[in-house]
């Protein structure tokens, strides 16, 4: 057969066919109607060729198998009837259930990614090799989408690997390498990629020989043998495991679980039939809508430069030095590290120096497996960290980031030291998470080279960058900030300058409004419960704890400064900083710690320092009280619109979910706004008119309330 559009079909000898997937569009292979349309041609005709002992489906791209179905198919589908989406289903799972019944051996020999759909792919597959390389990866993601497979993976899976087991693997989405693949039976083998195919033409011949694939067909199409008390204990272990993870916020896991229980004494036949039954209740609904939308900000995302004008190469990164060895600084240097980036780390006590550096390299050579730093890492990384008390050591470096306290004039003196010193191509950069670029620069020589990185802490977990563009920072420096940010495995966004740049300026409502309540009279439990409803990680009190509450205190200065019309001071904040409970750090705060390590417990003696400042308790419904901490916030978005300080709409949303983890269920602050509507949004702000300019609708929302448009269709 010809080759066609989409793969390759070769006789690697006589009797064993190969199938190689090469979408010549695209980067990674990904099942579309196009792509499904011409296998099912493959199929046909493979059905009826004679002798033919066995079929091996490889991938053409390296390191990627199938990257699961087309999202944007799925996005553009999202408004046909529940009928239309069981037919899909079945027809998606009957094509790749063919395998499973074909007059020869299929064998899926993945060398890369191979997720949703494609893993459902492989699943029909006879058998199931995997290559050593670690981005071979076997999951099912489809949960994090709010759905779960329905090519037919919760069904084929439990038969074949166990239930207990698959009800993990489809029910936390996450990805197992080959070698736990075959300690699980999901794979037959790993073997090097540079003799997979070969391993896969072995397999074939073992298996034409031993007949065992027949008798697995056989044995997987019928029910899974387990008694009454093994399925209720785990269904019940499953249930709080998962109940804790999504706090009920995201139903998928939970109904996975409960139709692969539920039809564990059915045959294969029938629990693919329930399975596109239950899809089809999942497929389509708001939280699938949000998740989906948060797919496509991350995937917008890595493909953004960070500017609109075309043509502007990014300078290449080689080497990075940190100025500050504290937490933030010893976290960045940790990330380039990784990466393997050498790193210059200096700081003006030779104590935070030194422990700065071991910081550093103890979390790059961190081992889950032996909880604590591998030896052999750190071998390997160590000649990658060098520590310096010079400014002359930096005169190598391709980037600075600076670290140290946020106090403008320390920092423009310690930039005064070090633009001589380092390369005239070199750019220096701040950490700072408050003060203006643009202050920062005032005294450079080379403001063009000059920009804000602002990490978020804890470095290694927090994956939003803000790159913040002082008026004089050139587009190259822009585009060179953001690929070095995507280098180390972050989602860099491009923030103009301004007070509190972009997730500190929406964040600051949410927060400042919490502590008017608190004033009000409304209890923390009840402030912190309705956030935590709404799906935020924690309550806004407890999160002036985390944060710390004099930089809270401080930051909540800035802001009262530079927008005086909305921000009031709340006397608690300076209260408790007065009392020198300042959080967790000092084992007192809103909560109390007596284990620094351990959640907060409520403190008695915290009415000491609140009480006076408190008025008479004032009732608000869970749902007052959401529209009280988040309202503030969305109308600051728009804002930030209006001011074009950020260059589109889903920055914001990105930005607050990878920065404050605001709920992906909801897919973000503005696409949560859209699926209410800017109209009804207004509506929800009249009752709090009298609260002043906080809750005035702004003149953008009242544009797209008055259009009927949306936040994201500017």
């Amino acid at each position: 057969m010809a080759s066609t559009s989409y793969f390759r079909l070769s006789m690697v000898e006589p009797d064993i066919a190969v199938l190689t997937f090469d979408d010549p569009d695209k980067s990674a292979n990904i099942l579309s109607r196009g792509v499904l349309e011409e296998l099912e041609t493959h199929f046909n005709a493979l059905a009826t060729k004679p002798g033919l002992a066995g079929l091996i489906l490889l991938s053409g791209k390296p390191g990627i198998f199938i990257a699961g179905a087309d999202i944007r198919e799925f996005a553009a589908a999202q408004q046909i009837t529940k009928a239309e989406i069981i037919a899909f289903a079945s027809r998606g799972r009957d094509l790749f259930a063919r395998l499973a019944s074909m007059p020869f051996v299929s064998v899926a020999a993945i060398d890369g990614i191979c997720v949703g759909g494609g893993a459902e792919l492989a699943m029909w597959c006879d058998r199931r090799l995997m290559s050593d390389s670690p981005k071979a990866q076997y999951g099912f993601p489809e949960v994090k989408l709010g759905m779960f497979p329905g090519w037919g993976g919760t069904a084929r899976t439990p038969r074949m690997v166990g239930l207990s087991n698959a009800v993990e693997l489809v029910t936390s989405g996450d990805s197992i390498d080959g070698r736990a693949a075959v300690l699980m039976g999901l794979a037959d083998d790993v073997a090097p990629s540079a003799r997979l195919q070969q391993a896969a033409v072995d397999l074939v011949r073992a298996q034409r020989k031993s007949g065992q694939y027949l008798r697995d067909r056989e044995r997987w199409s019928k029910s899974i043998e387990m008694d009454d008390t093994e399925l209720m204990f785990l269904g019940a272990t499953a249930s709080a495991v998962i109940q804790q993870q999504t706090k009920g916020h995201y139903p998928a896991p939970m109904a996975a679980m409960e139709l692969m229980l539920g039809a564990a004494r059915e045959d294969l036949a029938t629990a693919c039939k329930l399975e596109a039954e239950g899809f089809a209740e999942l497929f389509g609904t708001p939280i699938n809508r949000a998740l989906i939308n948060v797919f496509f900000l991350t995937d917008r995302n890595k493909k953004d430069t960070g500017i609109a004008r075309a043509g502007v190469e990014p300078r290449k990164i080689k080497s990075v030095g940190v100025v500050g060895a504290g937490i933030m600084g010893a976290g960045i240097a940790a990330s380039a590290i990784k990466r393997e980036l050498p790193v210059t780390i200096t700081d003006s006590r030779s104590e935070s120096l030194a422990g700065g550096v071991r910081t550093a390299l103890e979390e790059v050579s961190y081992d889950k497996t032996k909880r604590g730093p591998d030896a052999s890492k750190m071998l390997k990384f160590a000649p990658l960290a060098r520590a310096t008390t010079a400014d002359a050591e930096f005169a190598g470096c391709d980037l600075v980031i600076e670290a140290i306290i946020e106090q403008l004039e320390a920092k423009r003196a310690l930039y005064a030291r070090l633009e001589p010193t380092i390369s005239p191509q070199a750019i220096l950069a701040s950490n700072t998470s408050a003060i203006s670029i643009a202050d920062l620069a005032a005294k450079l020589k080379h403001p063009e080279r000059f920009v804000g990185i602002h990490f978020f802490n804890p470095v290694r977990q927090m994956p939003l960058v803000e790159v913040i563009r002082g008026p004089r920072t050139s587009d190259e420096t822009v585009a060179t900030a953001v690929a070095f940010a995507k280098g180390l495995g972050k989602s860099p966004i491009v923030v103009e300058d301004g007070p509190g740049f972009l997730v500190n300026r929406l964040l600051f409502p949410y927060m400042n409004e919490a502590l008017v309540l608190l004033e009000e009279g409304v209890e923390i439990k009840h402030i912190d419960g309705a956030a935590k409803a709404f799906g935020l990680p924690m309550g806004p009190i407890q999160l002036y704890d985390v944060v710390g509450l004099d930089t809270c205190y401080h930051a909540g200065h800035v802001m009262a400064t530079a927008f005086p019309d909305r921000v009031i001071e709340p006397s608690i904040l300076k209260a408790m900083v007065d009392a020198k409970r300042l959080g967790q750090k000092t084992g007192a705060g809103f909560f109390q710690y007596k284990d620094p390590k351990a959640k907060g417990q409520p403190d008695p003696t915290l009415a000491t320092v609140i009480g006076p400042l408190i008025k008479k308790g004032l009732k608000l419904s869970e749902g007052q009280l959401i529209d009280r901490l988040i309202l503030p916030m969305l109308l600051e978005a728009t804002r930030v619109l209006e001011e074009k300080k950020v260059r589109d709409a889903r920055d914001v949303d990105l930005g607050l979910i990878f920065g404050i983890g605001f709920p992906p269920f909801k897919g973000g602050l503005l696409h949560w706004a859209d699926t209410i509507g800017a109209a009804k949004i207004i509506e929800r702000l009249k009752p709090w008119k009298a609260l002043g300019a906080r809750f005035q609708p702004t003149p953008l929302l009242e544009r797209l309330a008055a259009s009927g448009g949306h936040f994201y269709d500017s």
